[in-house]
C-alpha cells in the first residue's frame, strides 16, 4: 500500500511539473488573453484528403517502346474526394471547445461528374501555448481521377471515357491516423490561438521557431488496381500496377511561424514547417507477389490565416493543409497523402461577471 500512495505522488508531481513546463505568461504588450470569456462563433468549413501516385522517371516528350508519347501529365495519378462543404456553430470556453457542423445539400453536389464520397474526418488541431498537437482519423471511401483528362489528352490513352467526365473510383478506400506534436518556442509573444482558436487578440507581430515529430499510418485499396488501364504499358511507375498500399511513417520537423499585425487589428499568419524521416511501405500488387521496402519520408504541413481581430470581434480565413511524401518500393517512385482543412469564421467574445468553472 504504501508502495502504491508513493508511485501514486510520483505520477502526481510528474503531471504537475508537466503541466507547469506547458504555462507560459504572455506579454500582454503581444498578446490579450481570453481564455474566460466565452467566444462563439459561425463557420463554414471543408476538409481535405488526396492521394496521389508520381513517376519521376518520366521524362517530357519521351516516347515509350509502343510510341506513346509522354508528356508532364503523364508524371501522376491524382485521386480525389468530393468532400461537402459544411456550416456550423461553435464556442469556446477556457480548455473546451466544441463545434457542430451541418452539411446542406442545396450548396454541395454530392454526386454527378465528381461521384459521391463516404467519409468520417475526426481531423483535430489542438492549440495550446506552447504546443500545437494535429490528430488525424480519416476513413474516405469513393474518389475520382483529378487529372483524367489531362491524362487522356496526353496521348496515354482513349478508353477512360468521356472526355467531359472524369474518371470515377467508388471503390477506392483510404484510411489516414496519424499525429503532428509540434513545441513553440516563443509562446509569450506568438499566439496560434489567435488566428484559429478566436479565444486570445494579438495585438503586435511576432514570430516563433517551431520543432516536433510526428507518425502516420496510410493505407489506400481498391477493388482493381489504383493505376488506371489506359496508363499501363506506357512505362509509368515501370509497368507495374497495385490494388493496395499501406504506408508506416515517423520524422522529425522544424519549422517556423509569423504573426504580421497592421493597425493592430488586421493580421496574417504564416507557417511551414518541414520534415524528414522513414517509412516502411507495402504494395500489393496486381498479378505479382508484394513489393515491400523501406525508404526517405518528407513532409511538410502549411498554415495560413488573415483576418481582422480585437477584444471583441473576429473575422478571419485560415487554412491547414499537411503533405506526406513516402518513396515507394518501386525506384523514381513516390505516393503523397494530403489531408487538411480550410475554414471561415466569425466570432464574438462576451466576458462573464461569474466564472462557470
Amino acid at each position: 500500500m504504501c508502495f502504491c500512495v508513493a508511485v501514486s505522488a510520483q505520477e502526481v508531481s510528474l503531471f504537475k511539473r508537466a503541466t507547469k513546463w506547458l504555462e507560459t505568461e504572455n506579454d500582454s504588450n503581444y498578446i490579450e488573453e481570453h481564455t474566460k470569456d466565452i467566444t462563439f462563433r459561425v463557420f463554414g468549413s471543408r476538409k481535405y484528403n488526396n492521394y496521389d501516385i508520381v513517376d519521376n522517371s518520366i521524362v517530357d516528350g519521351s516516347i515509350t517502346d509502343n510510341g506513346i508519347v509522354n508528356s508532364s501529365n503523364s508524371k501522376e495519378v491524382l485521386y480525389r474526394p468530393n468532400t461537402p462543404f459544411n456550416v456550423g456553430v461553435g464556442f469556446n470556453y477556457r480548455f473546451l471547445a466544441i463545434n457542430i457542423a451541418f452539411n446542406l445539400p442545396a450548396i454541395n453536389k454530392e454526386t454527378g461528374e465528381y461521384g459521391q464520397t463516404k467519409m468520417l474526418d475526426l481531423q483535430t488541431h489542438i492549440y495550446t501555448r506552447k504546443l500545437v498537437v494535429d490528430f488525424y482519423g480519416q476513413i474516405y471511401k469513393g474518389y475520382y481521377i483529378a487529372n483524367t483528362r489531362k491524362l487522356i489528352s496526353g496521348g496515354l490513352g482513349t478508353n477512360a471515357g468521356s472526355n467531359n467526365v472524369e474518371m470515377i473510383r467508388p471503390d477506392a478506400r483510404n484510411v489516414n491516423i496519424g499525429l503532428n506534436v509540434q513545441y513553440v518556442f516563443n509562446a509569450k509573444r506568438f499566439s496560434y490561438r489567435a488566428a484559429y482558436l478566436q479565444n486570445d487578440y494579438q495585438k503586435k507581430s511576432a514570430g516563433s521557431f517551431l520543432v516536433g515529430g510526428e507518425i502516420f499510418g496510410v493505407r489506400m485499396k481498391g477493388d482493381s488496381g489504383l493505376i488506371p488501364s489506359y496508363i499501363q504499358k506506357t512505362g509509368f511507375f515501370n509497368d507495374e500496377n497495385f490494388y493496395r498500399t499501406r504506408i508506416l511513417s515517423a520524422a522529425a520537423n522544424a519549422g517556423y511561424a509569423h504573426t504580421f499585425v497592421i493597425k493592430q487589428h488586421w493580421f496574417t499568419t504564416l507557417s511551414l514547417s518541414g520534415s524528414l524521416g522513414v517509412n516502411y511501405t507495402v504494395m500489393n500488387r496486381v498479378a505479382n507477389t508484394d513489393l515491400r521496402k523501406a525508404g526517405l519520408q518528407y513532409n511538410n504541413n502549411v498554415r495560413i490565416s488573415f483576418g481582422y481581430n480585437s477584444s471583441r470581434y473576429f473575422a478571419g480565413i485560415h487554412y491547414v493543409y499537411l503533405t506526406t511524401r513516402s518513396q515507394s518500393p518501386v525506384p523514381d517512385t513516390y505516393q503523397t497523402m494530403g489531408a487538411g482543412n480550410f475554414r471561415i469564421s466569425l466570432a464574438r467574445r462576451f466576458t462573464l461577471k461569474k466564472q462557470l468553472f
